[in-house]
């Protein structure tokens, strides 16, 4: 069965940074990209970051360039989101989900290519 579990959010002031994890099981994160996205309250699903099937690219929003590192832990098929700098603006919900289509080609930012989405897990950076 598969299941993404996120974890890691948290109440920070601004310019501080949290990193978050995303358990993966039920599959390899070898097979598929895996992608985070955020929620604020009032606004559609925002993509953050992908990192592809083989873990040799990775993709940012714009938003979240320069602040935001996404890697991951083959060993415990897990991924993580360093987030530094952070700023009012990316209070949220963050998810993470699979890539619908294993080996894909190119990494994708459409939030209904991913599968499997995880409960979330809040952060909420103060001013």
């Amino acid at each position: 069965q598969v299941q993404m579990a996120e974890s890691g959010g948290g109440l920070v002031q601004a310019g501080g940074s949290l990193r978050l994890a995303c358990a993966a099981s039920g599959f390899t994160i070898r097979s598929n990209a895996i992608g985070w996205f955020r929620q604020a309250p009032g606004k559609e699903r925002e993509f953050i970051a992908v990192i592809k099937w083989n873990g040799g690219t990775t993709y940012y929003a714009e938003s979240v360039k320069g602040r935001f590192t996404i890697s991951r832990d083959n060993a415990k098929n897990t991924v993580y989101l360093q987030m530094n700098s952070l700023k009012p603006e990316d209070t949220a919900i963050y998810y993470c989900a699979r890539d619908r289509a294993a080996f894909r080609s190119v990494v994708t930012t459409n939030s209904r290519e991913y599968e499997y989405w995880g409960q979330g897990t809040q952060v909420t950076v103060s001013s």
